[in-house]
């Protein structure tokens, strides 16, 4: 009797425990918006990353949308305005359907795409060359739901130089994305002293960046795991993002020194 007494406390212990470690680290309803500049002054621009929570075909879901757009001096000689939405589902945190619609000094895609994750298609619709694809994947994640496939890792375990890999699908290709971890830091920021981690994606050197290792990437180290600031090194030039606002997180946001 008194060893089952201990095994149903034991069990009930465990049970509670990880029931308190497990958090959401994003919700129905949070907004971020990031400033960007270029080369260190000049200002280039905005972003803003917004969840909302549908219906998507009978599914719940969760409606990402990212857009940015040039502001300032830049916009008169280079123009963006990008629209990025994902709906992913709320529990696996698949992709059901990602959006695309960019123009960047020119440069313009349009693009939907619909993930069947049964059968592992991926129905591409390219608006602006009028041509309709049907590509066979493996469960990838899109750009956007990707961003939340990451912060719903288990980053507090790592240890400095662990990696993780996933499959992101881009344009009409699936493409292995990695992001290494370089270690925690302790970041001045407008908010005050925020505890961060530090990461590495490895990207696609070419058109946008210099090289595969151009950007640094700051997260809350709470368990929001948000951008905080961001660092790139351009084909010309360099880009630097900074969380300028935010609302409706799903967890405190850790401060350790107010402004």
């Amino acid at each position: 009797m008194k060893k089952r007494i201990l095994l149903s406390a034991l069990l009930f212990l465990t049970i509670n425990l990880f029931a308190q470690e497990k958090t959401t680290p994003f919700k129905d309803g949070e907004w971020l918006k990031f400033k960007m500049s270029y080369s260190g002054f000049l200002k280039a621009g905005n972003a803003t990353l917004s969840l909302k929570e549908e219906d998507l075909n009978g599914k719940k879901v969760l409606h990402a949308t990212g857009k940015g757009w040039t502001t300032g001096m830049i916009k008169w000689f280079f123009k963006v305005k990008d629209d990025y939405q994902s709906y992913f589902d709320i529990e696996t945190g698949k992709p059901y359907l990602f959006k695309r619609k960019i123009n960047e000094g020119g440069y313009k895609k349009h693009k939907h795409i619909t993930f069947d994750q049964e059968k592992n298609t991926a129905y591409v619709q390219d608006f602006r060359k009028k041509k309709d694809t049907l590509i066979s994947v493996n469960g990838p994640q899109d750009m956007i739901s990707t961003f939340y496939f990451l912060r719903s890792y288990n980053t507090k375990s790592m240890k400095k130089g662990e990696e993780i890999n996933v499959d992101m699908f881009f344009d009409n290709k699936s493409y292995p994305f990695k992001l290494r971890f370089l270690g925690y830091e302790m970041l001045d920021t407008k908010f005050g002293k925020i505890k961060t981690q530090k990461f590495r994606p490895m990207v696609q050197a070419g058109r946008v960046f210099k090289a595969q290792e151009s950007v640094t990437v700051w997260i809350t180290a709470d368990d929001n795991k948000i951008p905080i600031k961001m660092k790139a090194s351009l084909s010309v030039g360099s880009l630097r993002a900074e969380l300028e606002a935010y609302k409706g997180l799903a967890n405190p946001f850790e401060i350790i020194v107010n402004r």
